[in-house]
C-alpha cells in the first residue's frame, strides 16, 4: 500500500485518522474515568499517573527513534546522489583513454544514459513512468558496456586501459542499483502501527486522568492531537522523499551539472 499510494496523500489521510482517533480516545477515556468515579462513589478518578507516564515515555522514544531513522535514511539518499554524479563524471572522463574512433558513439550513449537517470527522478511521483525510465536506463547500461568492451578490443587500444575503464563503469552501474534499493528500505509497517497505537493509548489514558476535572480544556487536547498527527505525517513524508512534499530535487542538480559538462 505504501508503494502504491502517494505518501503525500497517504500521510495526510493517516494524520487525519490519528488526529480524529486521539480526540475520540480522549473523550472515551474521560467517559470511562467518570464512570469509574460514579461506580466507586469517589470524587476523583483512580490514579493512573505512573502508567500514563510510562506509556507517554514509550511514545516519545518511538517517535524520536522513528524520526531519527527517517532523517538518517534521507541523508544517505542525498549522499548517494552525489556518489552517482561522481561515478558518472569519472567514467565519462576515462573515455578519453579509449581509441578515438570509439569515443564519439560512447560519449553519446553516456549522455543518453545521464538524461535517462535525470528523467527517472523528475517523473516521480508518477511511479509507473519512473519505473519505465529506470528500465530504459538499464538497457543503456548494457549498450555502454558493450561499446566499452568493443573499444578495448580495437587494435589501437592502449594496454591496461581496461584496468581503469571497466571498474569506473562498474561503479557507475552499481550506484544505480544502490539508489534503487535505498528507495525501498523503510522500517517495518508494524513500527508505524505501534506508533499510532501508542498515540491512541496515550490519549485514552490522558482522557481517563481528566475525569475528575470539572472543566475540560479542549485547546490543550486538540493541540496534543494535532502535534502527534503532524509528527507522524512528517515522518512518513521524510521516509518517501521522492513522492511526498519533502523532496530530493536539490541534490539532483549535481547530476544535472554533470550532464551539462558533457556537452
Amino acid at each position: 500500500m505504501l508503494q502504491i499510494v502517494n505518501p503525500a496523500v497517504l500521510g495526510g489521510i493517516i494524520a487525519i485518522v490519528v488526529f480524529c482517533g486521539i480526540i475520540v480516545c480522549l473523550v472515551v477515556g474521560r467517559a470511562l474515568g467518570q464512570r469509574a468515579i460514579r461506580k466507586a462513589g469517589a470524587t476523583t478518578v483512580p490514579n493512573v499517573g505512573s502508567l500514563e507516564a510510562a506509556v507517554f515515555a514509550l511514545l516519545g522514544l518511538l517517535i524520536a527513534f522513528t524520526f531519527s531513522g527517517a532523517l538518517n535514511r534521507f541523508d544517505v539518499r542525498r549522499a548517494q546522489g552525489v556518489d552517482e554524479a561522481n561515478a558518472i563524471g569519472t567514467a565519462y572522463l576515462r573515455i578519453d583513454l579509449l581509441p578515438a574512433a570509439a569515443q564519439p558513439r560512447l560519449r553519446e550513449a553516456m549522455r543518453n544514459y545521464v538524461d535517462s537517470r535525470i528523467a527517472t527522478y523528475r517523473m516521480l511521483p508518477d511511479v509507473d513512468a519512473a519505473q519505465r525510465e529506470a528500465a530504459r536506463s538499464l538497457k543503456l547500461q548494457g549498450d555502454i558496456w558493450s561499446q566499452a568492451v568493443a573499444a578495448l578490443r580495437m587494435p589501437d587500444s592502449s594496454p591496461g586501459v581496461e584496468i581503469v575503464m571497466m571498474p569506473a563503469l562498474n561503479q557507475m552501474f552499481d550506484v544505480t542499483t544502490v539508489r534503487l534499493v535505498a528507495t525501498q528500505i523503510h522500517p517495518p509497517r508494524i513500527v508505524y502501527l505501534m506508533l499510532i497505537g501508542l498515540a491512541l493509548v496515550s490519549a485514552l489514558l490522558a482522557g481517563y486522568q481528566t475525569a475528575g476535572e470539572k472543566g475540560y480544556d479542549w485547546v490543550h487536547k486538540i493541540g496534543f492531537a494535532a502535534i502527534v498527527a503532524f509528527t507522524i505525517y512528517v515522518i512518513l513524508d521524510i521516509e518517501y522523499p521522492r513522492l511526498g512534499l519533502v523532496r530530493l530535487d536539490a541534490i539532483d542538480q549535481v547530476l544535472v551539472d554533470v550532464r551539462a559538462s558533457m556537452n
